[in-house]
């Protein structure tokens, strides 16, 4: 049974960047009603992609289930030889990846062009 996210509720855009690279873009609450719409992205994106940039400047809040995404996330990128990394400028997520103590397990870039780069 798939739910079915409201768009005022969550945004997420999937940008390729060459042939080895995604963008993901999350925005508005990413919390145990969305995580398993963002799983599923970046489940996917990982599955195709040796790069997955995670852009979370536009997240308003970030709940442990997404938190607990992004950590399985970053655990599947491991086990397949991939790359995940991280941008985030918005404060109620910073908040979270601080006080989880966290950020440290992610690879984090100042903008998608720097992460990019990488």
């Amino acid at each position: 049974m798939d739910s079915v996210v409201p768009a005022d509720i969550l945004g997420v855009q999937v940008t390729e960047h060459g042939p080895d690279t995604r963008i993901v873009t999350v925005t508005g609450e990413f919390d145990a009603l969305t995580a398993p719409a963002v799983a599923a992205v970046l489940t996917e994106a990982l599955a195709i992609a040796q790069v997955v940039v995670v852009n979370l400047d536009g997240v308003q809040y970030l709940a442990s289930a997404g938190l607990r995404v992004l950590i399985e996330a970053k655990d599947l990128a491991s086990e397949k030889g991939r790359d995940l990394r991280l941008v985030c400028h918005s404060p109620s997520a910073n908040r979270v990846l601080d006080g989880s103590g966290l950020r440290d397990h992610f690879n984090f870039a100042d903008s998608v062009p720097m992460t990019l780069s990488q």
